[in-house]
């Protein structure tokens, strides 16, 4: 992905059971396939990142009025990362030093979201991408909500970017 975050950077539990019907499911009604019997047993959302024009107008949103905490930053690449819970919320500040290029066109602002999974299998999980047809980024160390681990991006069928994170390091 274009403007990632380095191999010393970036990175909450819900159950695996399938659920079926319209809240599951499809528009319809129907049952909606699950990954959560592979190498894909999807424990969280770990965190989103946002590219924005102004950081200062950003931290009063997110830290003065939603109670977000600055945690770290990266200023080589335009990183501000805040704590939301259990998860970050990272701040990409566009046309700073080493940051994201502009926003795009059609105003989209979402560089990334990363999923956390329970565990992280890179050769099994790259097998059941392959076999569905998703190329799959290099596994690298990055630092997410939990600490630094393994990851690796995806692109959905949309183009969106996906971060599959898996457990952080041992302390």
């Amino acid at each position: 992905m274009g403007n990632s975050i380095d191999s010393d950077s970036e990175l909450s539990p819900p159950s695996r059971g399938r659920r079926v019907g319209r809240a599951a499911g499809n528009a319809a009604g129907g049952q909606l396939a699950s990954a959560s019997d592979g190498p894909i047993a999807l424990q969280a959302i770990d965190h989103v990142v946002l590219r924005v024009r102004d950081e200062a107008r950003a931290l009063a949103f997110y830290c003065g009025v939603l109670g977000c905490r600055e945690e770290r930053r990266i200023p080589e690449i335009g990183l501000v990362q805040l704590r939301a819970g259990a998860s970050l919320i990272d701040l990409m500040v566009v046309g700073a030093a080493g940051g994201p290029g502009p926003v795009s066109p059609q105003g989209r602002n979402l560089d990334h979201f990363a999923l956390r999974l329970t565990a992280f299998d890179a050769e099994a999980l790259r097998r059941h991408l392959a076999a569905r047809g998703v190329p799959a980024g290099p596994v690298e160390r990055r630092y997410g909500a939990e600490g630094f681990g393994p990851s690796v991006y995806v692109n959905d069928p949309d183009g969106n970017v996906v971060e599959l994170k898996g457990p952080p390091e041992p302390a």
